[in-house]
């Protein structure tokens, strides 16, 4: 591990600030940046030696490759060999939350796909981001800017808090509009398209653009020795401290009889009848948008209040819900 930098400044989106920090990648360093998932830790990803660093602030493993966002959709074709259903989607759903696992150019490093073929690539849509993109005339390598394994951070304090002593830059573009990483698509075989991490997407949207089933990538429960094919498919990641229990649906009477107040609840809508410094919804009514938005915070939040385990419930359905419960799971699990 090298020295740890001096304790990291949050910049607000000025021209000033943006230039700065564009100059501050184009050196090769590393910037927090904002997107419309959650916030990421970026370098230049044609920059072997900058996305190492990536790599050593995090305490990521090697084995794990890392997205690359582009500010065009003309610039797919220096990261990546496009299909037609990669196109499709793109002209669909770009910018926005959703990345393309393709063969990858020579440009783009070994680092930066884990030695692998294939690259993961998206077009991000958050301002501020795309802003630095333009400025830095470069794409940018970002995994989520927090240390390996723990929960995504959807706010500059939730990156200052865990990468503070490890990085100089933070750029604040406000709490995350989703909250969660974007959905993968595996298209290195564009006749057979799988889903390998769900997320605003959904499958359903995919199915309609492509006109065709979306499949589910296997997940190996044993631990993976080799690259991964893309981010986000480790069996336990974004995991708080604190143990996580998952419930179909918490029964408010066990919540009753938790007379010790040492677990929080956590429920996608707002209980009737239940209150206590213990009890916590994601949204008041259900909604799901508005529940995947909070559901990071709310899991830093309680991991920091002491409890013994928090137990979570599940939200029914596909779409979103299938997003939300996939990083549910992933963060309760253990091992």
């Amino acid at each position: 591990m090298s020295k740890p930098a001096a304790r990291a400044r949050i910049y607000r989106g000025t021209p000033r600030n943006l230039a700065m920090l564009a100059r501050a990648l184009r050196r090769g360093g590393l910037v927090a940046v904002p997107t419309e998932t959650v916030y990421g830790l970026a370098a230049d990803a044609l920059n072997a030696r900058a996305c190492r660093k990536i790599f050593t602030a995090k305490g990521r493993p090697a084995n794990d490759p890392l997205i690359v966002h582009i500010l065009a959709r003309g610039d797919l074709d220096r990261i990546a060999r496009p299909n037609d259903a990669a196109r499709i989607l793109a002209r669909k759903f770009w910018p926005g939350p959703l990345t393309l696992v393709l063969p990858r150019q020579p440009a783009v490093p070994d680092v930066v796909s884990a030695g692998r073929s294939s690259v993961a690539v998206r077009m991000p849509r958050h301002p501020l981001l795309r802003r630095l993109l333009k400025l830095g005339g470069r794409p940018l390598a970002a995994p989520s800017a927090n240390p390996f394994g723990y929960v995504s951070p959807t706010t500059a304090g939730h990156v200052l808090a865990g990468l503070g002593h490890r990085i100089r830059y933070i750029l604040d573009g406000g709490p995350s509009a989703i909250g969660l990483e974007s959905t993968i698509v595996d298209l290195r075989d564009p006749r057979k398209p799988r889903l390998l991490r769900p997320g605003a997407i959904t499958r359903a949207q995919l199915e309609r653009a492509l006109g065709r089933p979306v499949l589910t990538a296997r997940v190996s429960r044993r631990p993976v020795r080799g690259a991964q094919l893309a981010p986000g498919l480790l069996t336990r990641h974004y995991s708080p401290r604190t143990p996580l229990v998952l419930h179909r649906r918490i029964d408010p009477k066990d919540v009753r009889a938790d007379h010790g107040r040492d677990r929080a609840w956590l429920f996608i809508a707002k209980p009737r009848n239940l209150a206590g410094t213990n009890i916590h919804w994601l949204d008041p009514r259900g909604n799901l948008r508005g529940a995947a938005r909070r559901l990071f915070g709310a899991l830093r939040s309680l991991d920091a209040g002491g409890f013994k385990a928090i137990h979570a419930e599940l939200p029914p359905g596909n779409g979103l819900a299938e997003a939300i419960n996939d990083r549910l799971r992933r963060a309760a699990a253990r091992g």
